[in-house]
């Protein structure tokens, strides 16, 4: 089927809620693809952060050929070994102590929503920040403070309030008397790859302290190393209540998790909360071998190193272009650049794309480069190259 007859089908077949680019990728290798035509693209999108060993990894393909042949599915109504050993192996790596395994981001954003509720007995209220990104489940998308995302599905799960982002200030004044929990990124994704700074992070810890209120932190799309750390909140030396991961978490598979505090999680009685594809043992099986390759084999220090080769690629692009390059955003591997008003980021991102190189938009003009976590310094180098080839163009 050519990619014209399949692009004819996918718009009698499926329902439209994606702008798709006008490609059919057909084969994935390390951190390359092609498409129906073999044309080869650069991919610095990685599936939008979740292909963290890039394509047909060796370890990845072996714990897929291995883990077939024995179990796939369950349910949690039994035992299994993966899903323990996983959660064992990440809890020994942060401050929580213990996982609510789910499918996506956006679950395990309501599995913390949940919590906080439940923990909260009567305060119910959660302050999150404008711009964020939690999801589009109707509890997730309450919580995102973007209004575009939530247009036409009023009315909206009450007790959400949303401050400007990196605003001490804004979150102490929206603090009442039935607030249970402030839920934050440490780099917002969706808004515009946007780091906390390390003020503002310490302060909500503090704040949250004071008020007897729980930190939820959100590392669907910052998470699992793409900072250079096993999540992005670990840069900034605090210590949250609730995490929520995805995204890289399954290196390509459908898995989410909320990590939390045993004493917090105690409020969740049996029954309180479930999901059955939830850690099955084939997909918890993928993610353990994602885990002990960043964690125990030294792929953290690679992309420490790789994101101080990014950014000083983009900073030499930066100074060739400073009228039209505003600002360099993100951590590691998880970047952004935010251009000026007069040239279009999605303009940018097409003529990207017609050059061999993967990526997309976030937030306020912003192209956003998330590539797989096994991407060399040559990869990014061709990356800049193309970018800087695109930008004389369109300059």
């Amino acid at each position: 089927m050519t990619t014209q007859e399949t692009i004819e089908q996918e718009q009698r077949c499926i329902i439209h809620t994606y702008a798709r680019f006008p490609i059919l990728l057909t084969k994935g290798e390390g951190v390359r693809l092609w498409d129906a035509e073999g044309k080869t693209y650069l991919d610095f999108l990685s599936g939008i952060a979740v292909n963290a060993l890039g394509y047909n990894h060796p370890a990845i393909r072996e714990t897929i050929q291995r883990q077939s042949a024995g179990l796939i599915h369950t349910s949690n109504l039994f035992y299994t070994r993966n899903q323990v050993a996983l959660a064992q192996l990440l809890t020994d790596h942060c401050e929580l102590d213990c996982a609510f395994y789910c499918n996506s981001g956006a679950e395990a954003n309501e599995a913390a929503i949940k919590l906080a509720r439940k923990w909260g007995q009567g305060r119910y209220e959660i302050i999150t920040a404008l711009q964020s990104f939690h999801g589009r489940t109707l509890g997730a998308l309450a919580a995102t403070g973007q209004s575009k995302y939530q247009q036409g599905f009023d009315p909206m799960l009450q007790g959400f309030s949303y401050v400007p982002y990196n605003d001490l200030d804004a979150i102490c004044t929206a603090v009442r008397e039935k607030t249970a929990a402030i839920m934050l990124e440490a780099v917002q994704g969706e808004g515009g790859i946007r780091a906390a700074n390390q003020e503002y992070l310490a302060g909500v810890e503090a704040l949250c302290k004071e008020h007897d209120l729980l930190l939820i932190v959100d590392e669907v799309q910052a998470g699992m190393g793409r900072t250079g750390k096993l999540f992005a909140y670990q840069h900034y030396g605090v210590s949250p209540d609730l995490v929520t991961a995805a995204k890289s978490l399954g290196a390509g598979f459908p898995i989410g998790m909320m990590l939390a505090r045993r004493e917090i999680a105690a409020a969740f009685d049996v029954g309180n909360h479930a999901s059955t594809f939830g850690g099955g043992e084939f997909v918890t099986g993928v993610a353990l071998t994602f885990a002990k390759i960043l964690l125990e084999e030294g792929l953290l220090a690679h992309v420490e190193e790789m994101g101080q080769v990014l950014r000083e690629q983009f900073s030499a692009l930066q100074q060739k272009y400073p009228s039209v390059i505003m600002e360099l955003r993100g951590i590691g591997l998880m970047a952004g650049i935010r251009f000026a008003d007069s040239l279009s980021s999605g303009d940018l991102c097409t003529a990207a794309r017609k050059r061999g190189l993967l990526t997309a938009v976030a937030g306020d003009n912003v192209l956003r480069f998330v590539p797989p976590l096994i991407v060399q310094t040559e990869d990014i180098e061709e990356a800049a190259a193309i970018l800087d080839a695109v930008l004389a163009e369109l300059v």
